[in-house]
């Protein structure tokens, strides 16, 4: 083998475990809930949010197989916790809210208290333990 070709295999197996890394911490990031506090200041006026405790808001389309995970999901961590609404909206039906909000993929969830601020928002599936542990400070 020359040592042409053996550089070649060098590179293509560096950037192809290059890309298998970027990949995993993508995967990892997504579902997890993260701060919200850069988005503050954005209009939320139309979007169905309690005013007398916190929202779960998630943004879905029929065409979004996950989207239908975090339903369950959302679901069943609203009928846990009593006074925490569920908005869902149809990013087809209404891109304008998905705009303003600043969505960029599917399914989006975002956590507002109840005075309209977003608190917490995450891509993905999240886990229903940590919207509990997101939503509970909410509550109090």
């Amino acid at each position: 083998m020359s040592t042409g070709t053996g550089l070649i295999i060098v590179v293509v197996i560096a950037v192809l475990g290059l890309g298998y890394l970027v990949g995993r911490l993508m995967t990892l990031r997504s579902g997890m809930l993260r701060a919200a506090d850069e988005a503050a200041d954005v209009d939320t006026s139309g979007l169905g949010l309690s005013t007398s405790g916190p929202t779960v808001l998630h943004f879905t389309a029929t065409w979004c197989g996950p989207c239908a995970a975090v339903r369950r999901v959302v679901d069943a961590v609203c009928a846990d916790l009593p006074g925490v609404a569920h908005v869902e909206i149809d990013l087809d039906a209404n891109p304008e809210a998905a705009r303003r909000l600043s969505v960029l993929s599917l399914p989006t969830t975002i956590i507002f208290d109840a005075d309209g601020r977003p608190r917490h928002r995450t891509t993905g599936v999240p886990t229903a333990g940590d919207l509990r542990s997101a939503l509970e400070p909410l509550l109090a």
